[in-house]
């Protein structure tokens, strides 16, 4: 080892700076802090296990490939578009069709119903037709008897395509005015004049990369035709109603002919949530032609060039300001990369507006947003649907403003926060009603040792020529609601069977988040049984119908509420039975700990529900739930589209090599807004794994498409996710103590997408060592910060 060497292990292995002088500070991994209640208390606030966990671990939880296939099983493979732009003059499958195990090849002329996918923008095809727009657009099946026959004859089919001019960047998209929709515009004042009379003004640019989801389960659907012209589909997705509409439409049958079924996903983070309807389309229609049940699963490197990822964004921005950083005026233009289709950019093009303020007022401000088209896969939904790209910008402003006047970063930060009478009122003229951000960053800054390790690093970075370090706290406030209104709805079945067992079942689809551990927490409680007579049971259409997504955080808020209405029901049908028995109200029997108690006599409430059935009383209900107080004019961009705010703030420090641009995370804790939790074992999960993907996105995950418009970064050999490896030494996760202000489910806050952009302060830790490098205040860090975007930073 040389002496650099040396010196970064020793100046990254040990923690936080000053971490020798902080013997209170607890720096082992993982350091949680939940409330941990006793195991008398109700289901809802324990630390209960996963639901799946112990199928997990032992292996036997059944994923959709994992199902025993139907006798007569088919397997699909796509056949993809090699060229980003083209005229599709031909396909020759012969070579294909004589392949062994090959029982058949279908492209756009094979479809029964609508050739065009039934997205709202009703533009992306089903299969590419007179032209082809991306690398690895689907231009038709294989089907065979094995997996591999299928994918080694997709790759036989001989493709005829014309080359036409392809647009890969998003500034040459938006100069061509190439739009997969019309931009937007929000405005409130008079930012021209305000800029125009700023004590001081900046301006820049920044540009964003995108992100792959890479669920540990890729994208698979199976196809089981049924009697009549009835169809069961197995789909990895996180929206099933949407899977069963598009594939009624493709088949162009009507939506009760087709029941799509979801027991769990291995991991979605928004990349199911339309995309894996393309999977249903596709095998449903191998198996309408060829009358099998058809099943289709991507490989790793076909998933990566077929599907969408998050948004890659670029910005222009001006911002004026005072001489405490305050600002005074801000003009962005956002230019989405979008990929050649809409599919969700609207609404994730939307939320980036919103969430352009995250934490701080934004008096006289104008904000354009440009859906820009490229030749490049249709960007989709990802954990935090748009907010991210709205969070960071704000978050890079800031810190330039920081830099420029000398300051330190939190206390321009601060100095901008939301606050009270006339700073309370978002750009979207949204009062924000549930403002917790002083207090909670005051504290975080205090229990971080936020100014004395900023001093401790100055110390350092004066002292050390190659390895320099940087610190950052960084806020959140994240919106919860879907902005489209009506998806803001839920519903979910509840039924006691006659041994007092219950089972649950409800509109939310499980990837991963613990959405049925809590829904069963909250039947238990309502019931006032123990958590381990509750089961959740697999989300399908023909038991819960026009179900929203599980996303927008809005899983445990929207199917948690219908399934406590419909337990609700079930136990007022019992509470007015046992009334009826002992003479007296209904509202004087309770239910808890497995018992029914009446001020006349306690009965087990197995014993209940037997003499509730033997009279002839319902004992399973339906629930609904909508959410209440939203409003949003979508033309205008401007209402409540949010029942309420999350909360959080991440403080991060970091190391850089200066010679090899080298990072490292070296601490971070956290403080996040949870409301009162429904599991603090899972929701600490989800902060937790919430910020690594966050970081991931900003320091590892770069996504490189080449000249012709080949993603090259399609392989875990050359897209490089988060591993164990990269926690930090000092991992530390605090919940905040209050609950939600809002009546939502158990006075909880959702928790999925929130805590990613917390990871915002590394990145933001990261421009802070880049510029003390550089010694001139500037930090042109693009993200994600790999090894060789933070060397171009520190000298191109």
């Amino acid at each position: 080892m040389n002496a650099r060497e040396g010196e970064f292990t020793a100046a990254t292995g040990g923690g936080p700076a000053g971490a020798a002088d902080a013997g209170e500070r607890n720096l082992a991994p993982g350091t949680q802090s939940p409330h941990a209640p006793t195991a008398t208390q109700p289901a809802a606030g324990r630390a209960l296990p996963h639901e799946s966990a112990r199928a997990q671990v032992a292996g036997t939880a059944t994923y959709v490939d994992d199902i025993p296939e139907v006798r007569g099983t088919l397997h699909a493979a796509p056949i993809l578009s090699t060229v980003a732009h083209g005229l599709l003059r031909g396909v020759d499958a012969e070579a294909a069709r004589a392949m062994p195990g090959v029982r058949g090849v279908l492209f756009a002329e094979d479809i029964p119903g609508d050739p065009v996918l039934a997205t709202f923008v009703h533009d992306e095809p089903v299969f590419a037709r007179d032209k082809v727009e991306h690398v690895g657009q689907v231009i038709g099946l294989v089907v065979a008897d094995t997996v591999m026959q299928a994918r080694r004859a997709a790759r036989a089919v001989q493709v005829d395509i014309e080359p036409l001019p392809a647009v890969l960047d998003v500034r040459e998209a938006h100069a061509k005015q190439s739009y997969v929709l019309p931009p937007v515009t929000v405005r409130r004042g008079e930012p021209e004049q305000a800029l125009a009379a700023a004590r001081h003004q900046l301006q820049g640019q920044l540009e964003v990369g995108g992100q792959e989801h890479f669920y540990l389960e890729g994208q698979v659907a199976y196809a089981v035709p049924m009697e009549q012209d009835q169809w069961h589909v197995y789909s990895s997705t996180q929206h099933p109603a949407e899977v069963q509409h598009w594939v009624a439409h493709a088949l162009g049958l009507e939506n009760n002919a087709v029941t799509v079924e979801c027991r769990r996903m291995g991991g979605g983070f928004g990349g199911k949530e339309t995309q894996a309807g393309h999977m249903a389309v596709w095998a449903a229609l191998a198996a309408h032609k060829l009358r099998r049940p058809v099943k289709l699963r991507l490989d790793r490197d076909d998933d990566f060039l077929v599907t969408g990822k998050r948004h890659p964004f670029a910005y222009d921005w001006e911002a004026g300001f005072d001489d405490t950083g305050r600002l005074t005026g801000l003009k962005v233009a956002m230019l989405a990369n979008c990929g050649f289709s809409a599919d969700l950019s609207g609404p994730v093009a939307d939320r980036a507006i919103f969430h352009t303020d995250n934490a701080y007022y934004l008096g006289d401000v104008e904000i354009r947003s440009y859906r820009c088209k490229t030749n490049t896969q249709s960007h989709t939904a990802f954990r935090g649907f748009g907010g991210p790209q709205g969070v960071i910008l704000i978050e890079a402003i800031l810190g330039e403003i920081a830099r420029h006047l000398g300051l330190d970063p939190l206390d321009v930060r601060k100095a901008n926060l939301y606050g009270v009478e006339d700073r309370n009122v978002t750009h979207y003229r949204m009062k924000v009603e549930d403002n917790i951000l002083d207090p909670l960053i005051t504290q975080l800054e205090a229990s971080s040792r936020y100014r004395e390790r900023r001093a401790e690093i100055a110390r350092w970075n004066a002292k050390s020529p190659v390895i320099k370090r940087g610190l950052a706290i960084t806020p959140i406030k994240f919106g919860i609601s879907f902005t489209a209104t009506f998806f803001n709805q839920a519903g979910a079945l509840v039924h006691v069977f006659t041994d007092g067992s219950v089972q649950v079942n409800h509109g939310g689809t499980e990837m991963g988040q613990g959405l049925h551990t809590k829904i069963m927490q909250v039947v238990a409680d309502e019931l006032g049984v123990p958590f381990e007579r509750v089961r959740c049971t697999a989300t399908e259409t023909g038991k819960v119908p026009n179900a929203s997504a599980t996303a927008a955080s809005s899983g445990t808020d929207l199917n948690g509420r219908a399934a406590q209405f419909a337990a609700r029901n079930v136990r007022d049908n019992l509470a007015a039975f046992v009334a009826g028995l002992d003479g007296c109200g209904a509202g004087a029997v309770s239910f808890r700990g497995g018992q029914v108690i009446s001020p006349k006599t306690t009965r087990g409430f197995d014993e209940v529900v037997k003499s509730a059935y033997a009279n002839r009383i319902q004992l399973w209900s339906d629930g609904f739930y909508r959410t209440p107080k939203i409003h949003y004019d979508k033309v205008t961009l401007t209402g409540r589209p949010f029942y309420y705010f999350a909360y959080g703030a991440a403080c991060s420090e970091v190391a850089i090599d200066t010679l090899t641009g080298e990072n490292r995370v070296l601490a971070v804790d956290i403080l996040h807004d949870v409301g009162t939790s429904l599991n603090p074992a899972i929701d600490l999960g989800q902060i937790e794994g919430g910020f690594i993907q966050g970081i991931g996105w900003l320091t590892t995950e770069q996504l490189v498409w080449n000249d012709k418009g080949l993603l090259a970064t399609h392989a875990p050999s050359t897209y490089k996710i988060p591993t164990a490896g990269d926690l930090p030494p000092h991992f530390q996760v605090r919940l905040w103590h209050e609950g939600n202000r809002e009546d939502n489910v158990g006075g909880s806050k959702a928790v999925g997408e929130p805590p990613f952009m917390l990871a915002i302060s590394v990145w933001e830790a990261l421009r802070d060592a880049v510029a003390a490098a550089r010694g001139d205040g500037l930090a042109p860090l693009v993200a994600p910060a790999t090894a060789e975007n933070v060397l171009r930073s520190l000298h191109g």
